[in-house]
């Protein structure tokens, strides 16, 4: 290489990853690094770039001037996107870009990216972007994509407000596709549907029902009644869970009124007591008469109102159906009146006689054997049967049953030994 004035000198030898810059003093330079591909903002280093390589000083003999040193110098070439990204020496190309759930690939899709490449999406229909991560990804020297992370969420229903009550979500928030629960507090009922769901119905979201109110329950005065009055009769309405009082008036005749029903009646629910009204009424029954039995209890000439009156059957009968029975506000007895029933008594095998309803043992007979002893009983079927069948293995039955009066059937079993 020839400088000005005639001095020769040789070009120096850049190492293997720089070129030759020419002939200069070292200097500082202000490097701009790309946006950090984490989304942070660029940055500004001041970093002396590699020095030059220690060569030797060549001398220079310009025109009318003296020899002076001069240093050369090399430029060294920087991978800028490696600087951003950080040390990465594996180097590969990328393949499809990440699926978002929320965001949707800009442009088309191509078969494979070269590090340090980047791809732009947008959020879906019914998703906002959250700033928290960028709508963007790059492909990295180890052939993977950074950032992989959702940008976008789901647009969320405005949260409804409910005064005397609250709203509970199962989900937590309010995102399209969940549901929202609607309580009210106690004393208040609930007008509406109280389950909404979150609707998407392109870009906008919207509750699928109206938000439901929380309502007072109240009751209107349950109402007067003949002969007889209720507490706080003067009011027209109650709230939840107030009582009120019936009770009957002093009767002008010989017999008391009754109070038939119930006398406590509460406001349970929006225009509803707990049961009607009672009835305020003279209320007398005969006195019960038993066919083959006769009442227990002191008898008199007239029953009162739910006075009460038991039974026995006389002997050689049994007693059937309910048992004690009660002066009814319609001056019946109630539930209905029992009956007395004779007892049947057949010979069994053995010559013993049997009631109904009883039992008794004795040894087989006939063409069975049996080491144990067997029992006979009395019973009383609904209707007229077939003989039980034996319900055990090797049981025969040693006859078909008598019917009898009654439709009382009598049978004897034996287990045969083989």
């Amino acid at each position: 290489m020839t400088a000005s004035g005639g001095a020769r000198t040789t070009s120096p030898r850049c190492p293997e990853n720089a070129h030759f810059d020419g002939f200069s003093a070292p200097v500082t330079r202000i490097v701009e690094l790309p946006t950090d591909p984490r989304g942070l903002e660029p940055i500004k280093e001041r970093a002396a770039f590699p020095p030059a390589p220690r060569l030797s000083t060549l001398g220079m003999a310009p025109p009318s001037r003296g020899r002076r040193e001069v240093t050369p110098t090399c430029g060294y070439f920087v991978s800028l996107a490696i600087v951003a990204s950080g040390v990465r020496t594996r180097k590969g190309d990328c393949r499809n870009p990440p699926f978002f759930e929320s965001m949707t690939l800009k442009g088309t899709p191509k078969a494979s990216y070269l590090p340090g490449e980047r791809v732009y999406y947008e959020c879906n229909k019914g998703y906002v972007y959250s700033y928290y991560y960028p709508l963007s990804t790059f492909c990295e020297q180890a052939g993977t994509w950074y950032p992989a992370d959702e940008a976008c969420y789901k647009k969320k229903c405005p949260t409804p407000k409910v005064p005397n009550g609250e709203v509970y979500d199962p989900q937590i928030t309010f995102e399209f596709d969940k549901e929202a629960h609607f309580y009210c507090n106690y004393g208040y009922y609930l007008k509406g549907a109280q389950i909404l769901t979150c609707q998407l119905s392109g870009d906008n979201v919207f509750w699928n029902y109206d938000i439901p109110t929380c309502e007072k329950i109240l009751c209107k005065s349950p109402g007067k009644i003949s002969n007889g009055k209720h507490t706080n009769n003067w009011r027209d309405v109650f709230e939840f869970n107030e009582l009120v009082t019936y009770s009957c008036d002093p009767s002008n005749g010989p017999e008391e009124y009754s109070l038939v029903g119930e006398s406590k009646l509460v406001c349970s629910g929006p225009g509803k007591w707990s049961s009607d009204p009672p009835q305020c009424k003279v209320v007398q029954c005969e006195p019960p008469v038993l066919k083959h039995g006769k009442a227990i209890s002191e008898m008199k000439d007239k029953f009162s109102y739910k006075d009460e009156v038991k039974f026995e059957c006389l002997k050689g009968f049994y007693l059937n159906g309910s048992n004690p029975v009660y002066c009814g506000g319609n001056n019946t007895w109630e539930p209905e009146m029992p009956t007395c029933i004779k007892e049947i008594r057949e010979k069994n095998n053995s010559g013993k006689s049997i009631s109904l309803g009883s039992s008794h043992s004795g040894p087989c007979f006939g063409s069975a054997y049996s080491r144990n002893i067997i029992s006979e009983g009395c019973v009383k079927p609904t209707r007229a049967t077939k003989p039980p069948l034996a319900n055990y293995p090797g049981s025969v039955a040693l006859h078909p049953p008598s019917i009898v009066e009654n439709f009382v059937s009598l049978w004897v079993k034996c287990q045969v030994l083989f």
